[in-house]
This record gives C-alpha cells, sequence and structure tokens, in this order.
C-alpha cells in the first residue's frame, strides 16, 4: 500500500466493485420484478445463472443488459468452435475476418 501505483490501481478496482453493485440494484423499467424473482427461485438453472451474473439477472438491472450478452455469447463461440472445426479456422485471431 505505500507505493503509490499500487494504491492506485487498489482504489480503482475497489470503485469498480462499488459501480458494478449500485448499478445491479438499479432494475430496468417496466418489469415486474416480483414475478421475475419467482421464477428464479423455482428453476435452479436460472438461480445459477442469477448468482454468476451477481444477482443482476433476478433484479434485471441495467448491468444485466450490458454485460451478460457478451459474456454468453463468447462462451458460445468457444463451445462451438469446438463442435465445429471450421469455424475455429475461420475464427482464428490471425485472419481480418478473426479481428
Amino acid at each position: 500500500m505505500r507505493t503509490p501505483d499500487v494504491r492506485r490501481k487498489l482504489l480503482f478496482t475497489a470503485g469498480i466493485f462499488v459501480v458494478f453493485r449500485i448499478f445491479a440494484h438499479i432494475p430496468v423499467a417496466g418489469v415486474n420484478l416480483g414475478a421475475l424473482k419467482t421464477l428464479f427461485s423455482q428453476n435452479q438453472f436460472l438461480g445459477l445463472l442469477d448468482i454468476f451474473s451477481g444477482g443482476t439477472l433476478a433484479n434485471f438491472s441495467v448491468m444485466a443488459l450490458g454485460l451478460n450478452p457478451y459474456i454468453n455469447a463468447s462462451i458460445i463461440l468457444q463451445l462451438l468452435t469446438m463442435v465445429f472445426q471450421n469455424w475455429k479456422n475461420y475464427l482464428k485471431k490471425e485472419s481480418p475476418e478473426g479481428k
């Protein structure tokens, strides 16, 4: 903590966590939160997804709209490249299409 660079990086990381937790509690307008929380409590898979997202899905918060689709899409693409080998060649990082 004595090094200013390390202290600055730790405070930035802590600040990002605080901002994420604040935005995780702001729900999107027009959503029935009671019915949504009931759905997540009854379905084990959705409950697990909610745990991984930090509680943003059950609240249908602003953070769930921005972060979760990107993470899910990248995981699905990684799994599909294992199934379809020609996608692996097409999505290589060296090719212009992969970038």
